[in-house]
């Protein structure tokens, strides 16, 4: 079953996100040039103290 219109479909069947050349994830962004996983092309590797999971 499809969501939206009809006319959605010209915009839902293009990829926003590619393949990464650091992480390998599907997380590079092609408009934006940058990675949603790694932060890839920044030198630093993406990382926040929230992404972590508490350890009970």
């Amino acid at each position: 079953m499809t969501k939206g219109t009809t006319s959605m479909g010209k915009f839902t069947r293009k990829k926003t996100h590619i393949r990464c050349r650091r992480c390998g994830h599907n997380s590079f962004h092609r408009r934006g040039k940058e990675c949603a996983k790694c932060g890839y092309p920044d030198p630093k590797i993406r990382k926040y103290k929230w992404i972590k999971r508490r350890v009970r």
